[in-house]
């Protein structure tokens, strides 16, 4: 990541993206705020699990989102994303599912997490995590891994994706929904944490 990026401030970073759509810049404000996203969820939530995921799903959004509003205290404006994502889901019923499954490695891979955020990752770690990411995509339902690797690998939008494969936009977030909970599920058999892989991927955005 280029160090210009991580010596600007995040309101500098905002307008940057807005202006070239550098998908790196996004990474760096991942890098910066993800802990803050995810204790903001888990105050709502009251989920570890489910936290994580709202946090990936809020910085999938941030693709979009921020191209379409002014922000002018990111930090601010994230803590209220996050506070209404979570109140959002807490409206739904399957929230009330995830409160009575309990994952028993949650709190140890956001511990994990946490480390790994704040420091320098070994680039041959950081390409085996790429690569398992990968791996786990080949074994998805074949709609799945279309719309999976064209949305994390290419970083495709939503919409990109639809006009590729032909599928509808509801179709094409419920293959990127479905695959993205299988893939947690293959990586999890092979004892491999998708918080972190999803992490490095985010972190790794050129």
């Amino acid at each position: 990541m280029s160090r210009q990026l991580k010596i600007l401030k995040d309101e500098d970073l905002v307008k940057q993206y807005q202006s070239n759509g550098e998908k790196s810049i996004v990474g760096e404000l991942f890098r910066r705020h993800s802990l803050m996203c995810f204790a903001v969820c888990n105050k709502y939530l009251n989920d570890e699990d489910a936290s994580q995921d709202a946090t990936m799903q809020i910085f999938e959004k941030l693709f979009t989102d921020l191209k379409k509003h002014e922000v002018l205290n990111f930090r601010s404006w994230l803590h209220s994303v996050c506070r209404n994502y979570s109140l959002m889901q807490l409206r739904k019923p399957e929230h009330l599912r995830r409160v009575i499954e309990n994952f028993d490695n949650s709190e140890n891979e956001f511990m994990e997490f946490e480390g790994f955020l704040h420091q320098e990752e070994d680039s041959k770690e950081k390409e085996v995590r790429l690569q398992l990411l990968e791996e786990a995509i080949l074994e998805l339902k074949d709609k799945q891994k279309e719309c999976i690797s064209l949305f994390y690998i290419e970083l495709k939008s939503y919409e990109e994706v639809s006009q590729i494969t032909g599928y509808s936009g509801k179709e094409v977030k419920s293959n990127i929904q479905n695959g993205k909970r299988n893939l947690k599920i293959i990586l999890s058999q092979k004892g491999i944490s998708f918080w972190l892989v999803f992490s490095t991927w985010i972190l790794n955005i050129a």
